[in-house]
């Protein structure tokens, strides 16, 4: 898994440019609009020759690349890079005034990352108007620096680590309400390997998705981190609601072509297309993967092991099955690296979410409690296969520890082909909202009854439901709770409401007695007669 270091919507509308630009006055047109070569050449962008660009020719050169031995990314100068540390790559800012689209036609502009130790790979980036590309060739003038920074040190052409997306140059409402500015607000970003991140519905940068994840947590084998190594940015026209991106993808088992439509709403959306070959046989193929970081919850937390009640940036997995069924799993900050299968035919989503979002559970100015939730809308047949969550030991808030994804069933087999959509909701919530209960809280404590002696081996818990399909229940009746165990027994179970006086607020109870220390997985859900009430409720206990 990567450190935590800074990586990094509505359906935006498809955007023909042709249409626009057609005919013999498109280079005025361009020159209006302000991003003809020139204007951005005025900016301090230098720009190289100008290339025919398509979507289908990316995808076939990705086919083509996979049919040949992988080559690695060139570092321009490794010596150079291992010595531009977090400090001294902390001091370098890319200038405002230098951003692509900082004078328009697009609502956001774009600033770019610099190389350094801890992403030393270069990303060429490319600006494209209509059809045509041009790579935008790294300067050092771009960027502040002290005068003593290694970093001048890099040739001219070195290329960047990555890139951003500025809030719009009118100025996107923040969370009071005030005009953001654009030079110091971004919404997207893309740094490291294939990760990238978005701002979410409150704010606030947090977990991150990645173009694949290739073989993570697989026994005897080396999780493999490809690298978007070209990107493409489509020159939006004045007043577009979404940007495209296009990038290619390479790593020893793989090539591939992806395009994002994203679009800044009340979250970020994006609509991503892919296309995969393999180059070698990989164990564990993970399609849309979500990487996010869990230390504890109030849940489990080791006594004294931090001053805060709660750090997470996700506190669970939300599915969304091919048959309509809705379950919530809870995460763990297991012992040892665990991998759990979820089994299902083509997906409507899941998503790592963030449901806690009381302030005072966190006690944080990082602010925890807005970090996004991001959910996975698929696009078509999926096939079989599973959404797999892998669950990383941690003792600290700056690894990632925790990935979600959906795993094909067939065997992944160099020479296979891979085609996908979905989209990326960046929000506070899931896009989608079910009027079926959902999980609020979980608790775990002793064992037995009141007043009595706790007997060893037995744990007790109390998972509380909340929403409108429990607000509907006749007064007077109580829920019937469905529990099933991989292993070990239930007593003492029964429902409740919660005495909170918030109308539609239940909880389960139930002790589980098992012995041994391996894992024990539960379901649990709550029904009246024929009607199901509430998501499913799915935990894996660990014993202890």
């Amino acid at each position: 898994m990567q450190d935590r270091a800074e990586q990094g919507s509505s359906q935006g509308l498809r955007l023909d440019r042709r249409t626009l630009l057609a005919g013999a006055g498109a280079t005025a047109t361009l020159a209006a609009l302000g991003f003809a070569p020139e204007a951005l050449a005025q900016q301090g962008l230098k720009l190289g020759e100008a290339k025919e660009f398509s979507f289908e020719a990316l995808k076939e050169r990705a086919k083509e690349m996979a049919a040949k031995p992988y080559s690695a990314p060139p570092n321009p100068r490794p010596e150079v890079m291992r010595r531009i540390d977090y400090e001294a790559h902390g001091k370098i800012r890319f200038k405002p005034e230098a951003a692509l689209w900082a004078n328009g036609p697009s609502p956001w502009p774009v600033t770019f990352f610099h190389l350094g130790r801890f992403f030393q790979k270069p990303v060429r980036m490319h600006v494209v108007d209509d059809g045509k590309a041009r790579e935008i060739v790294y300067d050092a003038s771009y960027f502040e620096m002290p005068v003593n920074s290694p970093a001048r040190e890099l040739p001219a052409g070195a290329g960047f680590a990555g890139f951003r997306l500025q809030e719009s140059r009118s100025g996107h409402p923040g969370r009071n309400g005030e005009a953001l500015d654009w030079k110091t607000n971004d919404w997207v970003a893309f740094l490291g390997a294939s990760y990238f991140r978005a701002i979410g519905e409150l704010y606030q940068y947090g977990l991150s998705a990645r173009g694949v994840a290739i073989d993570p947590a697989v026994s005897g084998k080396a999780e493999e981190f490809p690298d978007f190594t070209h990107i493409w940015l489509e020159t939006p026209q004045a007043g577009a609601e979404h940007v495209v991106v296009h990038a290619l993808l390479s790593g020893p088992s793989l090539a591939g072509a992806y395009r994002f439509r994203m679009h800044r709403g009340k979250g970020v959306t994006m609509e991503i297309e892919t296309a995969l070959h393999l180059r070698k046989d990989v164990s564990r193929l993970g399609i849309a993967p979500l990487t996010s970081m869990f230390w504890y919850s109030e849940t489990v937390k080791q006594t004294a092991v931090d001053w805060r009640p709660e750090v997470h940036d996700s506190d669970g997995l939300g599915l969304w099955t091919g048959s309509g069924e809705r379950a919530w799993r809870s995460l763990n900050n297991p012992p040892h690296t665990m991998a759990s299968s979820f089994v299902d035919s083509d997906p409507r989503g899941f998503g790592l979410m963030q449901r806690d979002r009381e302030t005072g559970h966190y006690l944080d100015g990082v602010h925890y409690e807005r970090r996004p939730s991001l959910w996975v809308e698929t696009d078509g047949q999926w096939g079989r296969g599973s959404v797999q969550l892998i669950e990383i030991p941690t003792d600290d808030e700056i690894h990632d520890n925790i990935v979600a994804m959906w795993v094909p069933e067939a065997p992944a087999k160099a020479g296979n082909a891979y085609n996908f959509r979905y989209t990326l909701h960046w929000l506070s919530d899931e896009p989608f909202p079910t009027k079926l209960g959902r999980v609020v809280a979980m608790r775990l404590g002793n064992g037995g009854q009141p007043g009595t002696a706790r007997p060893r081996g037995v744990r007790k818990f109390m998972v509380e439901f909340l929403g409108l399909a429990l607000e509907a229940i006749p007064f007077g009746t109580k829920p019937e709770v469905v529990l099933s165990t991989s292993r070990g027994s239930f007593s003492y179970v029964f429902t409740e409401a919660v005495p909170d006086d918030v109308s539609g607020h239940w909880r389960a109870q139930f002790d589980l007695t098992v012995a041994g220390s391996e894992p024990v997985e539960m379901r649990c859900y709550l029904k009246a007669g024929d009607t199901v009430l509430t998501e499913t409720w799915l935990y894996q206990y660990l014993p202890f």
